[in-house]
């Protein structure tokens, strides 16, 4: 990451990587994304405003893992966030084509910031997109915030005084940003979908950020690299809870999606 980059997130809260995937990577993942979506429907949900998503990734498609800790974003997080990260969340998000209310928000913050952090993170969230995204399709918009503002809890305030930006680009697009900044999905109408690779990270140092993620055993304690385990090693409730329900073996995915299909946590 470029110094100028550094910067623009300190004055935004968000930074665009640009297309960090070869065009064989965007392949690749879009025909996991694909695939995924077709053959583990059991592991989908209607996630509302207008997508159905599947956060146990790392359970129904394990090859994911490549994506969340890809060189670059890598790179980039431990410039922004510091040494000890953490996996938090992954999701990946389908929007359809949408023929409805034309353009519209559901503006939120993830979670509060942490003042003690040079950059106020607490987490960051990696949005990347797996299709084209520009004016004519459903977009990512993030409310700008910089780190020497005042917190504007109020979301009417805040998109006053930040606006509204838009954020483009080719599948292979990578934006890092707070999950403590307004943001919101932008539905347009549209013919074409949009597929998004949603992660989270966070610092070794803080609890686990929430319980949409199953962690599997393969990464948090059998991973041979040590690093690795300790990456995935910042267990949620959800994953304490399914190795009480479904023991601490490995499980097919079939069964894996059945077990979870019986936890609490999953909004369904």
């Amino acid at each position: 990451m470029k110094k100028e980059d550094y910067r623009f997130f300190r004055e935004n809260g968000y930074v665009s990587l640009g297309k960090i995937l070869t065009d064989q990577e965007v392949v690749y993942y879009a025909n996991l994304f694909d695939l995924d979506r077709a053959e583990k429907q059991d592991f989908w949900f209607d996630y509302g405003n207008y997508q159905t998503v599947n956060y146990d990734v790392l359970a129904s498609t394990p090859e994911f893992d490549q994506l969340i800790r890809h060189n670059r974003v890598m790179e980039a997080l431990h410039q922004l966030m510091g040494d000890e990260l953490c996996f938090s969340e992954i999701g990946l998000r389908h929007m359809d084509r949408y023929t409805d209310i034309p353009k519209h928000w559901g503006w939120h913050r993830d979670g509060k910031h942490l003042m003690e952090h040079p950059l106020r993170i607490r987490n960051v969230q990696l949005m990347l997109y797996l299709a084209d995204v520009d004016e004519t399709t459903h977009c990512f918009s993030i409310s700008p915030e910089s780190v020497d503002q005042a917190i504007l809890e109020d979301k009417d305030s805040q998109l006053q005084r930040g606006g509204i930006c838009n954020l483009y680009g080719p599948a292979g697009t990578a934006i890092l940003c707070s999950y403590s900044v307004l943001h919101s999905a932008t539905v347009r109408v549209t013919e074409k979908e949009r597929k998004t690779v949603q992660v989270y990270y966070g610092h070794r140092n803080q609890p686990y950020m929430a319980n949409d993620s199953l962690i599997p055993n393969q990464f948090w304690r059998d991973h041979p690299d040590l690093e690795v385990r300790a990456f995935y090693g910042v267990i949620n409730d959800k994953t304490r809870k399914y190795l009480e329900l479904a023991g601490s073996e490995d499980h097919p995915t079939e069964q894996v999606a059945k077990f979870l299909y019986q936890l609490d946590y999953q909004h369904r």
